[in-house]
């Protein structure tokens, strides 16, 4: 278990005002490059890969071009599949997982689905490997009218046009001991709360949508990620992470009212993955392989959905422009 710190910034019992946040913000460090991790691999690659920028994400001096790739030739009739990373700038898996998916795994469904990737959502949070974004935001509670955030506004606009035309949308996340020794102990210190310490789940598992459960499609990638690493338990109160497992390595938010990334797009089959790449059980290889994983079994899923259901699952998505 990490050991837990309290957060520096502000004075305790009070929530940060604009001069907290800007001690906060004037700590953070770049410490890796989105241009040669994301924007280089995307420059690469071949046709049938169509990179383009649906924004431009603004920090002081510092400009980012948000990327998103559409595969194919985007087809009406075909069910539409939304994957996300890097919602949370630190958690490094989601971003690899989808560049890998993009990489090793996307071509072979062009013609199949009308997949649309957005590898890396927060920039500015990718390079300082942290959970918020500039001012302070998580994004992964920001996607509601208005919003806080200029990354979760920028996909929001992407994706406004086609929403409820998505058969799905697979938002890939990771759960890190920094949740417990940093994250949280700032959103405490941020909200002038008290810490209360947590724990981390050793394991990867989803989140589904308490407003639109669909066990069937959970359980489908759960059985294909648990090829490639470990599942986390439920706890001894049948919980993971202050939630009921509903089912082997699945817990329910309501992500619309919580403002979550996985529920912007209207789909049918919608998820968060989250792996553990603390454990000891695991790597960050293999962290990286079970969200390619899960994307896999979320594009299998909703083809096999259009082939039994061809009238309702197919969906009208059309190309982003």
């Amino acid at each position: 278990m990490p050991t837990p710190f309290a957060d520096p910034i502000g004075t305790p019992g009070q929530p940060w005002g604009p001069a907290e946040i800007a001690r906060w913000r004037a700590r953070q460090v770049r410490q890796r490059s989105h241009a040669d991790d994301v924007l280089a691999p995307l420059a690469r690659l071949p046709a049938p890969f169509d990179a383009f920028r649906y924004g431009e994400l603004v920090v002081g001096d510092d400009r980012y071009p948000l990327m998103a790739v559409r595969v194919g030739t985007w087809q009406p009739g075909l069910p539409g599949v939304l994957v996300t990373g890097g919602v949370h700038g630190y958690e490094t898996s989601g971003v690899r997982g989808a560049l890998h998916v993009l990489d090793q795994h996307a071509e072979a469904w062009a013609g199949r689905v009308n997949l649309l990737v957005v590898p890396c959502v927060s920039p500015w949070g990718y390079e300082r490997i942290q959970r918020w974004n500039a001012d302070a935001v998580d994004p992964n509670r920001a996607f509601r009218e208005p919003s806080p955030a200029p990354e979760a506004a920028a996909l929001m606009r992407l994706v406004a046009p086609w929403r409820g035309q998505f058969s799905a949308h697979i938002d890939l996340h990771e759960t890190t001991d920094t949740d417990e020794s940093e994250f949280r102990p700032a959103l405490a210190a941020r909200d002038g709360q008290p810490f209360v310490p947590g724990s981390i789940p050793d394991g990867f598992y989803l989140v589904d949508d308490a407003a639109n459960p669909q066990p069937a499609f959970q359980q489908a990638i759960i059985e294909a990620v648990a090829q490639v690493t470990h599942i986390a338990p439920a706890d001894a109160r049948g919980e993971i992470i202050g939630s009921p497992a509903v089912a082997p390595g699945v817990i329910r938010y309501p992500f619309t009212a919580l403002g979550l990334c996985a529920g912007l797009t209207g789909a049918r089959y919608t998820t968060t993955t989250e792996v553990y790449p603390d454990s000891p059980r695991t790597t960050p290889e293999q962290c990286v392989a079970a969200q390619a994983a899960a994307v896999q079994a979320v594009l299998g899923f909703v083809v096999a959905d259009r082939l039994r259901q061809p009238g309702e699952a197919a969906g009208a998505a059309q190309a982003p422009t």
